[in-house]
């Protein structure tokens, strides 16, 4: 029995971590093609996760299928990003980041706020009871039996993240290997020199802030029908620097970097958290908790990174070449 709770949960923390590679990699449009720095990006997560919600829940009694809600509120998490991205076209480096945090700790605090006079979002209590994923009838949030086999909701939902991960990847590997994907690298490298090639930075530029919020809108509309409960306690500041480390260790600019650094920013955390339960199992009592240390192991590991793989573990081509450039 404990066996078998124990692998229920590492699956759902194995789906958590699906999501976070989504949205590890609409970051790395941002930041790693682009080069934006943004600490904000936890706000279209949250919007992405307030649209299923308020769709699919009996807040407001709609009841509508979920690939109308789930375009809908990645459509509006782009929109979201082309409002951020406009007024700071001009900005760059901690400018851009300040500026971005400062959007997304508005985003939480608006939905912490919005129940009053007309009560939204039901403030810092959030929105319970919503509607998991329905295909053709057959319910995500349920233990279903499929041709004889039977699977359970994490299990349901872990087939349907990485279908959603693969779609992801996909786009965002056209994308980097496209015009669009080229024009971005140019604007990271040298922004006055990409203009002066007849490049239109202010279009690719708000093209990459709505790319990146659509995959945080569309991650956040699967979180919130998988958890069944949102409330702005989980987009806070934290979330966005997590999302950024994910980028940052596993090799900024390179799709397979990026998923590498969200599955081990992500799975390592619970390991600690289980090697504390494995010692109280075996000896009665914790001797070192390395889950109340996690943070302080996950910051000293961050440090050695930017010491011994300044490019992260899997860095792209080019960022390799610059900092073997830059080291000679």
């Amino acid at each position: 029995m404990v066996e078998a709770s124990l692998g229920k949960s590492w699956l759902r923390i194995l789906d958590f971590a699906l999501l976070y590679i989504m949205l590890a990699l609409g970051l790395n449009i941002v930041v790693g093609y682009a080069g934006l720095l943004d600490l904000g990006y936890v706000a279209f997560y949250a919007v992405g996760a307030y649209c299923w919600a308020l769709l699919a829940s009996p807040h407001f009694g709609l009841n509508l299928p979920f690939w109308v809600i789930l375009p809908t509120g990645a459509a509006i998490a782009g929109l979201f990003g082309v409002l951020l991205g406009t007024p700071t076209l001009r900005l760059r480096g901690d400018y851009l980041a300040i500026v971005t945090l400062g959007f997304g700790e508005i985003i939480r605090i608006f939905l912490n706020n919005l129940n009053a006079p007309v009560n939204i979002t039901n403030g810092p209590q959030g929105i319970t009871q919503i509607e998991p994923v329905t295909i053709a009838g057959l319910s995500l949030g349920k233990t279903q039996e499929i041709f004889g086999i039977t699977f359970s909701s994490p299990h349901l939902y872990y087939y349907l993240f990485l279908l959603f991960v693969a779609l992801v990847v996909f786009v965002c590997m056209r994308l980097e290997n496209s015009r669009i994907g080229r024009a971005w690298v140019a604007i990271r490298e040298d922004e006055m020199a990409a203009a002066a090639a007849g490049i239109n930075t202010r279009n690719i530029k708000l093209l990459a802030f709505a790319m990146g919020a659509t995959f945080g809108g569309l991650s956040g509309g699967l979180f919130a029908s998988f958890q069944g409960f949102v409330s702005p306690e989980s987009f806070n500041l934290m979330e966005s620097i997590m999302i950024l480390s994910m980028i940052v260790l596993g090799g900024m600019g390179n799709i397979y970097g990026v998923i590498l650094g969200a599955l081990l920013v992500t799975m390592i955390p619970e390991a600690l958290r289980y090697t504390g339960d494995l010692q109280r199992a075996v000896f009665g009592e914790v001797f070192i908790d390395p889950a109340d240390l996690r943070m302080l192991l996950f910051g000293i590991a961050l440090v050695l990174m930017m010491l011994l793989r300044p490019a992260g573990l899997l860095p792209s081509k080019l960022r390799r070449q610059e900092l073997a450039e830059d080291a000679t």
